[in-house]
């Protein structure tokens, strides 16, 4: 959750919004759900070439996706099924905006950035996944820089800045693939070094 990134001002910015929606009895699995349709409605945005708007939106997005756990604790509706709908939603969103990206490479024959977009995804997945599957197994797997909130800062960060140069998203493309990769690969000796004998 992007929360985790500013958990105090997650509240204040969330709460008086939560406190709102817990009257209308809307359910934090609706919210989730709700959160992965702007997602799909922002990689749209992007596809189309609007690239500024869509930055604009995943600043949007990173704050709704703040509600649906914000309103679970309110109202006291926490539950395992919820948890693992927030995260596997959260990977669909997440993608969503790297299609709504490669849609837009693709259309322009932009080979190299198609490329970039691809690596980017498949590590981001990665780093996603193997902490995942150590958590499973009862080891540590959340070590180094490039987990989802990172990801989702250094991508609005590009997209805004094409306002400047269309360069800039390219630049975060080429860190989000070497980073996403690397934290990937460093996730993986922290659970192998947790796991081997003696």
């Amino acid at each position: 959750m992007i929360s985790k990134l500013r958990p105090s001002l997650g509240r204040v910015l969330s709460e008086p919004i939560v406190r709102v929606i817990a009257r209308t009895g809307i359910s934090p699995n609706a919210l989730t759900i709700a959160g992965f349709l702007l997602s799909a409605v922002t990689a749209w945005v992007l596809a189309t070439g609007h690239l500024f708007v869509g930055g604009l939106l995943v600043v949007f997005s990173a704050w709704f996706d703040m509600l649906d756990g914000a309103l679970a604790k309110m109202i006291g509706s926490s539950t395992r099924f919820g948890a693992i709908l927030d995260s596997t939603v959260d990977r669909l969103s997440e993608a969503a905006l790297f299609l709504g990206l490669l849609i837009y490479y693709v259309d322009r024959h932009e080979t190299d950035a198609i490329v970039l977009v691809y690596i980017a995804v498949a590590g981001s997945f990665m780093v996603s996944y193997i902490r995942a599957r150590a958590e499973a197994l009862g080891i540590q797997g959340e070590v180094g820089f490039f987990a989802r909130p990172e990801r989702i800062v250094l991508l609005t960060l590009g997209l805004l800045l094409t306002a400047v140069t269309s360069t800039a998203l390219i630049v975060v493309l080429w860190i989000l693939a070497v980073g996403t990769n690397l934290t990937a690969l460093r996730r993986l000796l922290h659970s192998w070094q947790q796991t081997k004998e003696g």
